[in-house]
């Protein structure tokens, strides 16, 4: 098992068969993580997902890559942490629906987002903390053989290093 961390765009990651979004609940275009991957993915991607809005609050759902170039997209809906209560309980539950979907699929390679740490206003600390043990006790159940954190800038990705080294 490896885990990695990069800076860059979650929406250009080649050699991961999944990617992972933090989605909104309508599973539409939006900014951050979602407008990276529909962009990258095409419109297929917003007609695929459209039967299936909302996203519930801690769930997970999987799709096509469609233009990306990864097999599978991994829908997931954090809470905003102002405006839901116990987004801490809902993100480990989306991270959990995330980890329920790649070993149901038996994903070998994944790269997932600071999920939740943009417009959603998770502090960067406490995504990381719950991201790291979370994926970290989840993992031994999955086929995983790759996980990429993909981290958009230098600072955050020193967060998610310093907690992702606790548990790997």
């Amino acid at each position: 098992m490896r885990i990695q961390i990069k800076l860059g765009d979650i929406a250009n990651q080649p050699d991961m068969e999944a990617v992972v979004n933090s989605a909104n609940a309508n599973l539409r275009y939006g900014s951050g993580v979602a407008g990276a991957i529909h962009i990258a993915a095409g419109p297929e991607l917003e007609l695929y997902c459209q039967p299936f809005a909302p996203l519930g609050l801690g769930c997970a759902l999987l799709s096509p890559g469609f233009h990306l170039p990864n097999k599978w997209v991994i829908h997931v809906r954090a809470a905003h942490y102002h405006n839901h209560e116990q987004p801490n309980m809902v993100l480990e539950e989306a991270l959990r629906a995330m980890l329920r979907v790649v070993k149901e699929k038996q994903i070998r390679t994944l790269a997932i987002p600071a999920i939740g740490t943009g417009v959603f206003k998770f502090p960067s600390g406490e995504a990381a903390r719950i991201t790291a043990e979370t994926v970290s006790f989840g993992i031994a159940e999955t086929d995983l053989e790759v996980v990429r954190f993909c981290i958009p800038d230098r600072d955050l990705a020193a967060v998610y290093q310093e907690e992702l080294s606790r548990f790997f």
